[in-house]
This record gives C-alpha cells, structure tokens and sequence, in this order.
C-alpha cells in the first residue's frame, strides 16, 4: 500500500465512510497534486498551519511533516475520530471542531503564538468545500488576519475568478475583493479522476500571497465595495443603468457626468473597469454625497 488511492480505500473501508454530499466532501486521491499543494505553500517549521476541512487526513500528512504546527478545523464528527487515530504519534497537530466561520481566527491564531513562540508566520492550506468557497475566501481576508500566504483548491472555473485581473473577462465581483488584498496564480489544474467519489467538475490549486498592506486604503463607510457588488449584480447591463438601479447614483445625468469627468463612456459595464477605477468612482460619488 504506498499510494494515496489504496490509503484511501483502505480507510474508507475501515470506518464504513462515505462522502457527505452536503458537506461537499471529495476525498483527494492524488499525491501529485497533494506535493504541488504542499511545495506551493512553501511550509517550514516556523509556519503555524490552519488546515479547512482536513476529512480523511490526506493533505494534513505531509503538513504535519513540514509545519511548525497545524490547527484543522473540520466540521464532520466522522472525520474526528479518523484523523485522531490515524496521526496520534503527532505531537504538532490540533484539531478543532467546528464551522470554519465561526472561528475565531483571530483569537485562534494569537494563543497559538503565545503557546508557541517559533511560529513566526500563518499558512492557511485547504481542499475547500465547493459549495462555501467563496463565503470562507471571504471570511479569511476581510478578517484581515495575520496571514502570510492561503493555498487552496477550488472549481477550476471559480480559480479563474479569483486569480483574475481586475477588468479582465474572467473577473466578477470577487476577482476585485482578492485583488485587493493579495497577490494570486494558478499552482495545477486537477482533473475529476483525483477524487472520490469524483466531483461533477474539474479543479485547480491556486496560492494567494497576502499583501502587506491593502492595494489602497479605504475608509470604513467607502461606496468601493459595495459598488462593485452592485455592479456585477447585473452584468449584462451597463455600469450606469446598475449604479442607478442599485441606489449607488440618484440619476442617470448625474452618473454621466461623473463618467466623463473619469473619461470613462457611458455605454460601458463594471467587469472592464479596472481596480483604480471603482476607487475613483466610488471616491468621486462620495464627494457629490458630501
């Protein structure tokens, strides 16, 4: 037994498991991609790794091996028991039960520190459920955590969203939030075949870079986000006609003057405009709001 797939099997077997569908639960089976995870996150033993719904353990091994420390948080009380027995000799690993948003990462994250002072740095690592990977994406970065680098796999079509440049076809509202806060490209595609059972899509791995600090700042009352939320609410539309149905302008003249003041047309829609212009947009409204 000296591969992924006959470990799998084998636990499967063991336990009686099989996959939760609600809880979107694919078992990775592939060492290729579970090394390309593990090289991408460029882990050592000063990294303090939060794994996101760890399962059966596949991805949590190697991150033992490399890590400092690994915290998984995994809501299935089936897999608790799993990956108890299955690492007990590992005197590095915490696991917490628990829906990943309702973490406190924060609080998580500075005890952990304060328990342990070689952790100089936080990795989060995960083989995220597809049907929350963009609330949890979310979560971990307007948090604003004190996160160096997430290296996860997600639907290959969503990767694309979120490793996108702003104004870039691929984009939606998100592509712009990620951009904002961290620096993303694609680790290795992950055909269906990687899984079981096998998902309905195909995935890819993709590493996110935390910046230091955010692209620009921002006050906490700004139109930026929320504007760009309203504007790819309606894609097919045009910016204008959105920002005025989204309650973001009070009219279309108004709107079309402050697009040409930006020398922006007014026939021309959210996903091709770029990350300074929503922060121009955004701060020019909030001056007429004045």
């Amino acid at each position: 037994m000296n591969t992924l797939y006959d470990e799998t099997k084998f636990i499967l077997k063991k336990y009686g498991i099989i996959a939760n569908k609600k809880l979107g639960q694919n078992f990775l089976i592939s060492d290729e991609v579970v090394n390309a995870i593990v090289t991408a996150a460029k882990l050592s033993k000063t990294d303090l790794v939060i794994e996101i719904g760890p399962g059966l353990g596949n991805l949590t091994k190697p991150l033992l091996e490399n890590a400092g420390k690994v915290v998984c948080v995994e809501l299935d009380s089936n897999m608790l028991q799993i990956l108890k027995e299955r690492f007990l000799l590992y005197s590095n690993l915490e696991i917490i039960k628990q829906d990943i948003l309702k973490v406190d990462l924060a609080k998580l994250i500075r005890e952990e520190k304060q328990k342990n002072t070689n952790l100089q740095t936080v990795k989060v690592v995960a083989n995220l459920p597809y049907y929350i990977t963009s609330p949890i994406m979310m979560y971990l970065l307007e948090q604003k955590l004190e996160i160096e680098s997430i290296t996860v796999m997600v639907q290959k079509e969503v990767a694309e969203r979120f490793i996108a440049i702003p104004g870039q076809k691929q984009a939606g509202a998100i592509t712009y939030t990620i951009y904002y806060y961290a620096e993303g490209e694609k680790v290795i595609d992950v055909p269906k075949d990687s899984f079981i059972p096998e998902p309905e899509v195909d995935s890819e791995v993709i590493h996110l870079k935390i910046r230091k600090e955010p692209l620009f700042p921002l006050a906490p009352d700004s139109l930026f986000f929320p504007m760009i939320k309203t504007a790819f609410s309606q894609r097919r539309k045009t910016l204008l006609n959105t920002l005025v149905n989204g309650n973001i302008l009070s009219s279309k003249e108004e709107g079309k003057k402050i697009l040409e003041t930006l020398g922006l047309p007014e026939t021309i829609r959210g996903e091709a405009l770029s990350i300074e212009d929503f922060k121009r947009l955004a701060e020019m409204i909030e001056q007429k709001r004045r």
